[in-house]
């Protein structure tokens, strides 16, 4: 991807977290917590997943690439990560 595609990527992404968010923020940056900061519950972190697998043409994500994603900025890198992959097995 390019660093144009990048950066639209990641802006996607935070404009449909923040978008999700039970405590959405004037701004969503990268350090941002999705539990503590933005409002996250279990339950509205699968939405989100499934919202961002949709938006982005991905294949349905297993529980255990999402353990440790906690940040905006790691939901950036995991949906950048798989598109540069071109989707996941």
């Amino acid at each position: 991807m390019t660093a144009v595609t990048d950066a639209a990527v990641a802006e996607r992404v935070r404009t449909l977290v923040n978008a999700m968010a039970p405590n959405p923020q004037a701004t969503t940056d990268d350090g941002q917590r999705l539990i503590e900061d933005l409002g996250f519950d279990s339950l509205r972190l699968m939405e989100l997943t499934v919202v961002l697998e949709r938006a982005f043409d991905l294949p349905r994500y297993k529980p255990e690439q999402l353990v440790g994603v906690r940040r905006v900025g790691e939901v950036i890198g995991l949906i950048s990560g798989s598109l540069a992959e071109g989707g996941r097995s």
